[in-house]
């Protein structure tokens, strides 16, 4: 094992500065491949035991950003950036297709869209910025640094080579080595491409110089029993990282010791495999560690494909969705919004299924925005008619508020109201603005009228007060028994003159007026009981006058009087059939002076119910 190491670590040498110690370079290979487990391992997911970034606040990454905008080393923010910036426009896509679907369901068109985002966004976008930049210019200068360091080791290189090949054996020249090795230790890293051949001419020199230099051996082995002591503090170092409890803790100490294990130099050769051994071990149980917790990371990934399946079979019913009612769009855009609710919940998935996955469900989720979207673009046409239609009446609105017809403008403007109810919404933008200038029209008119009526309702009081005030005199006159037919008149007159009073005080100061005159008329003395019903009659004539009813109640009264009529006729007629029959009895005396009486008041009677029709014919 340890010849065929040789054998391939000197393929990296430069042959023209000699050969190179076997013994001290076999475990160079070996290293290199532990080394190359480096932090980028951990670029499956998310960085082993790092925050869940996913679970912060577009503030709390912003807080986080900002820490790593200031960090002056910037070898490790790669890994950590990416998980953030991740995160952040997971939040910020999140807030874009919310308020997209509140654009949506407020009846916006998606042509007409248009996010800006807002203060946070801006200041992750200039933060982003400033971390790139200034990691643009850190890899630039470790470049910078690296080929430099590589030009200085190659000069060490060329002072060691000639220390190593003198043939001087002077007491400062093991100084001067150790000088040389310390100086080489302190520069740093050189370009990958350099770093095999650079570290096998290096190791090659050193042995090289211990060798030529026979008179210094026994410094030499105490040099390596001190470099045995420091790698086996290495190896204790190590061996306490497999308890570290986060992983990516542990990789990056166990990288730095690494470094540290490579720069120390070579032991005695009995040890050498012994120790390199050991930290090998400690190595793997920590890169073991890190295997397992993949593992169970790629477990994870797995679920969350698997999760990310079922909803993308879901979600392909709501491509092919079609309907003309708006309550169904609602209902599945709500339905549809909750399946993404969950896509963004179920968390990640194996990067190389990530494109397609994706593709799979936004497909169809687009799919279905866009049908919805044609089914609104139906809907706009629609609005843009329904807005012509309620713009006309807005118009005659206008045209009819600042009328004084109160009847007609006001029965008309309950129309016009109607219409608007049923010819359906309008645009969004312009709704609030037309129907604001419609109600306004209708509000002022109606705002005119109701003051109109409140003048008529003070003027109706009054004229009760005065219609009360005349019954009051025409009871006075009544009880006093000194009036007057002509006194009667003049009350009439003044009663048909006062004007209307409150629709809800009609009846009664109506019927206390025609009680009055009932009075009055009784209390008239010397008036005949035809002429007490002709006057009655004739104020009941006149105070249906100004009844908006007046012509069907003079149509009830007629038929009325008719009725009495022709029972009265039919009366005298059956009466006198019965004096036909009581002129042919020697004993029927009495009974046809009976009869002949009452003939002779239904003849009365029905002369007075004539007059009054003659009476109602000439109201009407």
């Amino acid at each position: 094992m340890e010849m065929e190491d040789e054998k391939i670590e000197a393929e990296g040498i430069d042959h023209q500065t000699g050969l190179i110690d076997h013994d001290e370079t076999a475990w160079l290979k070996s290293e290199a491949d532990l080394v190359d487990h480096s932090d980028d391992a951990f670029g499956v997911g998310h960085a082993a035991d790092s925050p869940d970034y996913r679970q912060f606040t577009k503030e709390q990454l912003i807080f986080t950003l900002k820490e790593l905008a200031v960090q002056s080393a910037q070898r490790n923010v790669e890994p950590v950036l990416r998980e953030i910036r991740v995160a952040y426009e997971a939040l910020r896509q999140k807030e874009k297709d919310t308020a997209f679907n509140r654009y949506l369901l407020e009846g916006g068109s998606p042509d007409g869209f248009a996010y800006k985002g807002d203060a946070l966004d801006s200041s992750f976008d200039q933060l982003l910025k400033v971390i790139r930049e200034k990691r643009q210019h850190y890899i630039r200068q470790q470049e910078d640094q690296k080929n430099d360091n590589y030009k200085r080791k190659l000069a060490l290189l060329e002072q060691l080579r000639q220390l190593a090949d003198s043939e001087d054996v002077q007491a400062d020249q093991f100084e001067k080595f150790k000088q040389l090795q310390a100086e080489w230790k302190g520069i740093g890293a050189v370009p990958g491409i350099h770093a095999k051949s650079l570290w096998a001419n290096y190791h090659a020199l050193v042995d090289r110089f211990y060798d030529n230099q026979s008179i210094y051996f026994e410094l030499k082995e105490l040099d390596r029993k001190k470099n045995l002591e420091a790698k086996l503090e290495l190896c204790s170092r190590a061996e306490k990282l497999a308890g570290v409890e986060k992983i990516r803790d542990a990789i990056r100490e166990l990288n730095e010791l690494h470094h540290e294990f490579k720069h120390i130099g070579p032991v005695p050769r009995e040890e050498k495999e012994i120790v390199w051994t050991r930290f090998k071990a400690a190595s793997d149980a920590v890169y073991a560690r890190r295997d397992e917790y993949l593992k169970q990371l790629q477990q994870d990934l797995h679920a969350n494909l698997e999760e990310k399946l079922k909803l993308c079979d879901e979600v392909q019913a709501f491509a092919s969705f079609q309907s003309d009612r708006f309550k169904d769009w609602n209902q599945k855009t709500k339905e549809i919004l909750e399946l993404q609710k969950k896509w963004e919940s179920v968390g990640s998935v194996p990067r190389s299924k990530t494109k397609e996955i994706n593709k799979r469900f936004w497909t169809a989720f687009k799919s279905f925005f866009h049908a919805k979207s044609a089914f609104f673009k139906v809907v706009d046409a629609q609005r843009t008619d329904n807005l012509k239609k309620k713009q006309e009446l807005v118009q005659r609105a206008l045209t009819l508020r600042e009328s004084t017809d109160w009847h007609n403008a006001s029965a008309e403007l309950k129309k016009l109201q109607q219409a608007w109810k049923e010819i359906g919404p309008v645009p969004d933008k312009v709704g609030d603005k037309v129907y604001k200038e419609f109600k306004e029209a209708c509000d002022y008119f109606f705002e005119q009228r109701r003051g109109q009526r409140s003048k008529q309702e003070n003027e109706q009081l009054e004229n009760l007060k005065a219609k009360e005030a005349l019954c009051d005199q025409m009871e006075q006159a009544a009880v006093a028994g000194l009036a007057t037919v002509e006194q009667l008149h003049e009350f009439e007159n003044q009663f048909s003159a006062i004007g209307f009073v409150p629709r809800n005080r009609v009846a009664a100061i109506r019927n206390r007026y025609q009680a009055a005159v009932q009075k009055l008329i009784n209390s008239i003395p010397a008036l005949a009981e035809e002429e007490r019903s002709r006057l009655l009659l004739q104020n009941q004539l006149l105070d249906l006058k100004d009844d908006p009813m007046a012509e069907k109640k003079l149509f009830v009264k007629e038929q009325a009087i008719r009725k009495k009529i022709v029972k009265v006729e039919n009366d005298i007629a059956l009466w006198r059939n019965n004096l036909e029959f009581f002129s042919r009895s020697k004993n029927a005396d009495g009974l046809r002076e009976e009869f002949n009486a009452k003939i002779k008041v239904a003849s009365d009677q029905l002369n007075q119910l004539k007059q009054q029709l003659k009476l109602l014919r000439t109201a009407v």
